[in-house]
Order: structure tokens, then C-alpha cells, then sequence
């Protein structure tokens, strides 16, 4: 099939499960693709070429064979490098880590390759995972593909596996959110990433920065795609105590529903501060559209600003991040990125005391926002305040996380949705926030906005005129 590198997840499904493509020309279709980016986009650590074309004609000889194990049997998934393949390198993007080999395969990619999937390759993270620019001194920073002739952030920290969809370098791929990770790099990407609820998605196996806020979750290009992605991934697993109480449910029942009768919240016009004003017409534009789709959109008065959740969770990530590397990043003698020591360093003067009255801080916003919303089905915002900044440009003092971290905080879900472009072709997004353990009711939002919109159908022109 011609052009088979172009189709989104399920669009491949669909392909073989007719007959209409092979598991083995896709792979191809993506390497020869991946080969011919790469130098330029760097999106990846890491290619399993070899592998993934063995995986390829299993997964074909099973489908003639009749033993398919899941509707994407033979499709193909990156993921980012802090997920552990047992005997595989993961160096958690850290210079410190490049000979590390993983001594465990992660829950999530066992279920992945289990149903079949192919592991292409794994994609570059921020290192330790702590940064929403997307940024990395010593391991590169991903290219943004929606601009080709100027270096733009990719967004962080899952920033690899942003550009790898983005560019059509995979169908889709696994991120982690511990204050926005999944959905920057989605929004300055033009994808769809679902932040998910703690505990929904285990986290055995993958490389830890903040237990108590980080969430794997799937970055695609389009709802349908990231609702299938998300429960291969999901449900209760033995060696991680989180997932055991997470209520079960299946989105895709009530995914085509639309949004007929439901409330939507806006943010508060104090919150419109400091976003860019085509950010800001996006985003009442995505409001007027699901108003037109039969939603009420409402005001609510939130209790804190964003601006100060961010803060708190920047507190959280630091001590509890320091605990897994805090003796690498005080150790100056070895190659960690100056931009990350300043954000962890924090957390080695954190007394118990200190920590645990940022816990309890963090309940007491939990309870207010369940209060604040309490009538309304989801919050709308904007992902990001500005559309991918130029890498040059950006203060590493500063996060672009602003809108993110609150839900990670509140043990939210929330997805990230294109929503426009500006001026000069940059995606824009909008992020659609739900109660814990309601992923339902964000993908059935976002996918009746996706439905009467194309904006995630869009693909970073200029790529196919980029030399081998």
C-alpha cells in the first residue's frame, strides 16, 4: 500500500485486518522513513530495526494463520526512554545512564507487545523526565517538524515521542505526565495525548521522577486512536499497588454520544493573563464549537490560580525526584544537564515536614476543585499559554507547564485536543480536564470536537522535500 506510513493506528488495523497491507510493509514503509528524518528531526534514541522486521513477519504469519492477538496485531508503537525493555538500553535521557540496560520489561510494554504491537524504536526525553520544554544539553533536543527552518521546542518531557507521531515516523506513541508531558508535547506536535488518572496505567517499570503524580499515557492523532492505545495499556497489575482500586470502564461505549446537555466549564478571565492572543482566539473558538454542538459552556470560580498549583507540584516533583537521582544531580563531576540540576537540587533541603505539608496542601486543593466543579462535566483551557517558542529563546528558569500541572496535582485526567494554528503554521490545543478516573467523558469531548473539525488531521508540510 502506498503511502501505508501516513495511516493513523487504526487506520493500519483496519488495512491489515483486510488484506490490504502487510505488518512487513509497514515496517519497511516507517524505517525507510525514519532513516531518511532522523538526522534532522532526532526524535528517536534508539531504532529496532532489526527486530521490529523479525516482529513484522510473525505478526504477518500470524494473521494468515487466523491468531491475531488484538486488533493491532503488527502495528507499530515508540516509546519514550524511561520505559524499560528487560536487556535493552533506557537511559532515562541522561548521559549518566547511556550504557544502563534495563534489568525488567515494563507492565505497559509487555501488554503492548503481547497484543502484538511492534516496538520500533525508543524516543528521546528531557532527562529524568524533568522539563515541559523538551529540552536536553547532552542527549539533543528533538526538532520540531512544524518548522523546518527554525529550531522550535518539541515540547517535554516525552519530546521524541511528540516529533516521531508528528512526523509520521509512527503511528502513535507512549509518553509519561507528571505535570504536562503527554500533553506539551502534543500541543506544539498538533496531537492528541490523554493524561491519565494515577494508578489507570501501571507504572512497573518505567523510571521513576515523582511517584505520587506520574502517568503513562498515549500521544496519536486522533481521540479514536489514543482511547484504543489507552486500554491496551490499562488495568490492574500485581507489582504496582496503584492500579489495584482504579474502577473498571470501557470509553468507547459512550464515545460517540457527543456533548448534547453537557456543562462545560470556562477558565476565569484572570487566567487569560499572559496566553497569546491566538492561543486565546483558538480557544474561544473550540468553546464557541462545542456551544454549537449542543454543550452549555459555563463560568466557575476556581479556588487557586494555576500559576500557584504549579508551583506546589514543582515542589512535590522535587523531593520526591531527588530521591531517585538526587546523587547524581549533587554529584557535579558527572554529565547531568545543567538545566535539570536546579529543578531537583530543591528537594535534597526538603525536610519530612515540608514534604508531607505539601501533600496535605495537595488534598486540600483536590477537595476545593472537587467542590468548584462539582456541577460541571469537564474544564476547558488551552494546553500552553504560546504556541513552540523558539529553542534559543526559552529561559530554562521558566516551565511552559502552567495549565498541566494542576491535574496531576488533583489526580485529574485530561486531554489534549489540536484546536487551531497560528498565524505562522504552529498547532495550537486545547485540554479538556475531567474528574479522576473519568477518561470517558474527556475522550467522548474531545472526539465530538474532533468530529466536526479537521485540525488533527493536519500533517507538518515541507518533511517529504527534506534530503536523504
Amino acid at each position: 500500500m502506498e503511502g501505508c506510513e501516513f495511516l493513523s493506528a487504526s487506520a493500519a488495523a483496519d488495512a491489515l485486518a483486510a488484506g490490504e497491507l502487510t505488518s512487513e510493509r509497514l515496517v519497511e514503509a516507517l524505517l525507510a522513513r525514519i532513516e531518511r528524518l532522523e538526522p534532522r528531526l532526532g526524535a528517536f534514541v534508539d531504532v529496532y530495526a532489526d527486530d521490529a522486521r523479525a516482529a513484522a513477519r510473525e505478526a504477518d504469519a500470524a494473521r494468515r494463520a487466523g491468531r491475531a492477538a488484538s486488533r493491532f496485531h503488527g502495528v507499530p508503537v515508540a516509546l519514550k526512554d524511561i520505559i524499560d525493555i528487560e536487556g535493552r538500553v533506557t537511559t532515562g535521557g541522561s548521559k549518566v545512564w547511556e550504557s544502563r540496560v534495563s534489568p525488567v520489561t515494563a507492565t505497559l510494554a509487555r501488554r503492548l507487545t503481547d497484543a502484538g504491537l511492534i516496538v520500533i524504536g525508543k524516543t528521546r526525553t528531557v532527562e529524568f523526565a524533568m522539563g515541559a520544554w523538551g529540552t536536553n544539553t547532552h542527549m539533543g533536543t528533538p526538532w520540531n517538524p512544524w518548522d523546518l527552518a527554525v529550531h522550535r521546542a518539541p515540547g517535554g518531557s516525552s519530546s521524541g515521542s511528540g516529533v516521531s507521531v508528528a512526523a509520521r515516523l509512527a503511528p502513535w506513541a507512549i509518553g509519561t505526565d507528571t505535570g504536562g508531558s503527554v500533553r506539551i508535547p502534543a500541543a506544539w506536535n498538533g496531537l492528541t495525548g490523554l493524561k491519565v488518572t494515577l494508578g489507570r496505567v501501571s507504572c512497573h517499570g518505567v523510571l521513576p521522577l515523582a511517584h505520587t503524580l506520574d502517568t503513562p499515557g498515549p500521544i496519536c492523532r486522533s481521540v479514536e486512536d489514543a482511547v484504543e492505545l489507552y486500554l491496551l495499556m490499562q488495568g490492574r497489575d500485581p507489582h504496582d499497588p496503584l492500579t489495584w482500586h482504579a474502577p473498571a470502564g470501557d470509553p468507547r461505549s459512550d464515545l460517540h454520544r457527543g456533548v448534547g446537555g453537557m456543562r462545560l466549564a470556562r477558565m476565569p478571565e484572570h487566567e487569560r493573563d499572559g496566553v497569546d492572543d491566538e492561543v486565546l482566539a483558538a480557544y474561544d473558538e473550540s468553546l464557541a464549537a462545542l456551544a454549537g454542538l449542543g454543550a452549555t459552556v459555563v463560568d466557575v470560580d476556581l479556588p487557586r490560580k494555576f500559576v500557584a498549583m504549579g508551583d506546589l507540584a514543582g515542589k512535590i516533583i522535587a523531593a520526591e525526584g531527588h530521591v531517585w537521582v538526587g546523587e547524581l544531580v549533587d554529584d557535579d563531576d558527572l554529565p547531568v544537564d545543567g538545566d535539570i540540576r536546579p529543578r531537583i537540587r530543591p528537594g535534597r533541603d526538603m525536610s519530612a515536614r515540608d514534604y508531607i505539608e505539601a501533600q496535605l496542601e495537595r488534598a486540600a486543593v483536590k477537595r476545593e476543585y472537587d467542590a468548584a466543579l462539582a456541577g460541571v462535566d469537564a474544564l476547558l483551557t488551552p494546553v500552553v499559554r504560546t504556541a513552540a517558542p523558539v529553542v534559543a529563546d526559552i529561559d530554562q528558569s521558566t516551565t511552559a507547564a502552567i495549565f498541566t500541572r494542576l491535574i496531576n496535582i488533583i489526580d485529574y485526567c485530561a486531554l489534549a485536543v489540536p484546536n487551531g494554528m497560528t498565524a505562522g503554521g504552529l498547532p495550537l490545543s486545547l485540554q479538556i480536564i475531567c474528574r479522576g478516573h473519568d477518561e470517558a467523558t474527556a475522550l467522548r469531548v474531545g472526539q465530538a470536537y474532533q468530529a466536526a473539525t479537521d485540525w488533527h488531521t493536519r500533517v507538518p508540510p515541507g518533511l517529504d522535500a527534506v534530503a536523504d
